[in-house]
């Protein structure tokens, strides 16, 4: 076990969380580090450090798993703490804890909360006492893929591509290019995630809208687009345009 200097590791200590990893990767050569930043921690400068030159190619980064108390979900104080919802964003697992002092109305409460997350959590478990399961440690991606999907009685298709967190976007590009659909192409729905320099966008375009907002989520860049079933695009014209606006691949370094 070691233990950062100089406060939060996801702020202040970023240079020192780097400093320990780099000696404990030498010196130990551990097989798995698990890293617990403080309840008011910002994981993302953990997941910057460990992506940055130097780390990233030592070490290999896994699930980032959130537990939340169920019952703090209906205390707004908690809900628009911008440090929260970072925390619940960036989650590969969300973990309610401490279910059995919950109600089921609280259980059912964080359930609904949890599935609207974009993009799907890899896991969504209920515990007590915080015993987390090791193997969501390894929980895989769930890759997106073309499918047919029925919706008030009509039909729609989607698909949606994936692309390394290396993958760096132009951000004019982008916008131009949700536009172009908006006219375009007969797209009910879009919505993506991608990495525009150091920082991450959820992208959505809905009747014709486009929106851009910042998001923590750093896992990887990711669009899916609902098309109707009698007006089906290009795919492979819609990937080449998607690869067309990767302005660079970088090392991992955010």
């Amino acid at each position: 076990m070691r233990e950062v200097p100089g406060g939060c590791i996801c702020c202040s200590a970023q240079l020192p969380l780097r400093v320990t990893l780099t000696r404990l990767l030498r010196e130990v050569k551990p097989e798995r580090v698990l890293i617990e930043p403080t309840g008011l921690g910002h994981p993302a400068g953990v997941i910057d450090v460990l992506r940055s030159e130097g780390l990233a190619s030592a070490v290999e980064l896994r699930n980032v798993i959130c537990l939340v108390d169920p019952r703090q979900l209906g205390d707004e104080k908690y809900r628009m703490l911008e440090t929260y919802q970072d925390q619940l964003a960036l989650a590969d697992v969300l973990v309610a804890n401490k279910c059995d002092l919950a109600s089921a109305e609280q259980l059912k409460t964080f359930e609904d909360f949890a599935a609207n997350f974009y993009p799907k959590k890899r896991l969504v478990a209920q515990v007590t006492q915080g015993h987390l399961n090791p193997a969501w440690l390894e929980l895989p991606s769930a890759d997106l893929h073309s499918t047919a999907i029925a919706h008030d009685s009509r039909e729609f298709v989607t698909r949606g591509w994936v692309f390394p967190a290396e993958h760096v976007f132009d951000l004019a590009r982008l916008k131009a290019l949700f536009e172009t659909w908006a006219v375009d192409v007969n797209i009910v729905r879009a919505k993506g995630l991608f990495r525009i320099g150091r920082d991450w966008r959820l992208v959505n375009l809905v009747n014709g809208q486009f929106t851009l907002e910042s998001i923590t989520y750093r896992r990887d860049s990711r669009v899916e687009l609902i098309v109707r079933a009698q007006s089906v695009p290009d795919w492979a014209s819609i990937e080449a345009a998607l690869n067309s606006i990767v302005l660079a691949t970088s090392s991992r370094s955010l």
